[in-house]
């Protein structure tokens, strides 16, 4: 409190001096009404400006929740997609959906934490592992498509192999023609893949998507893989040399789904005991 006093009667002078200028400033904002409304409308501007900055300042402070929940929202429509695709299959009317069957892709939100593109093997790493229940050999998609398969996991963190990878490939088929194809990265650019064994005689569409076919236990059918952006002919064979426009940006991967086959064991398990007949 001594020091307080000593410090106030060494600058007596400065704080005279400072309260007699508020005192004037008060006295010439009140007392002329021109000074009044010019210290109203600045006031208020500044004050206005300082509320803008506090609410974006609070907004981008939310976005990693928005994210979050946009991210569960769009999981639970996804299932809820998946569910009314399965269960109205383009077959005969006679054909009766299996209740368990339609209902055996769900879906897990995980967000990517690490991400590669630029390597012949890109590989992603998600905060979620086996105790979210994630296992290896679970599908990835993206709210814009394919991203991967499940590598390994740990309890909290698992690694994903990219569609971005020189050795993986995804049955998919072409929307408008029908036909069934391999999508494949040819390993130069992280935006563009490859569809393999389309057969020339096929009527290709440029701009055609391509999605995931009936024909793997891992997605769903009707994800995007890509869309068709240029058709070639490849010398001396018989298919087409077709390029995608990959519909995952793996650039911009923020929040990803792990698709969880709850059949996908019992199909598996099921086809092994006729592949040696098959060979």
């Amino acid at each position: 409190m001594f020091e307080l006093f000593q410090f106030i009667i060494k600058s007596r002078n400065f704080i005279l001096f400072v309260l007699l200028e508020v005192l004037s400033f008060y006295f010439i904002i009140n007392t002329n009404n021109y000074w009044s409304i010019r210290y109203f409308n600045t006031s208020n501007f500044y004050a206005a400006k300082i509320l803008d900055w506090s609410n974006k300042a609070r907004e981008y402070a939310r976005l990693r929740q928005v994210n979050t929940d946009l991210a569960e929202e769009n999981r639970r429509l996804n299932a809820l997609v998946t569910q009314l695709q399965q269960q109205k299959p383009q077959v005969p009317t006679s054909y009766q959906t299996d209740s368990i069957f339609a209902t055996r892709f769900q879906y897990k939100v995980a967000r990517v934490i690490n991400n590669t593109t630029t390597h012949p093997n890109n590989y992603i790493t998600l905060d979620k592992g086996t105790v979210d229940g994630i296992r290896p050999g679970m599908g990835v998609i993206s709210p814009t498509g394919v991203v991967g398969k499940v590598k390994i996991c740990s309890e909290h963190i698992s690694i994903v192999t990219s569609i971005l990878h020189s050795d993986y490939m995804v049955s998919s088929r072409l929307v408008k023609a029908g036909v069934i194809g391999t999508a494949k990265w040819d390993g130069i650019d992280p935006t563009r893949m490859k569809m393999l064994d389309v057969s020339r005689n096929t009527k290709m569409y440029r701009g055609d998507s391509v999605v995931t076919s009936e024909y793997n236990s891992i997605f769903p059918s009707g994800i995007l893989v890509g869309r068709v952006i240029r058709v070639g002919e490849m010398a001396n064979q018989t298919f087409h040399d077709v390029t995608l426009a990959v519909g995952t940006d793996f650039n911009n991967l923020s929040f990803v789904y792990v698709v969880e086959n709850k059949l996908q064991g019992e199909q598996e398990k099921l086809e092994q005991t006729t592949a040696p007949e098959r060979k």
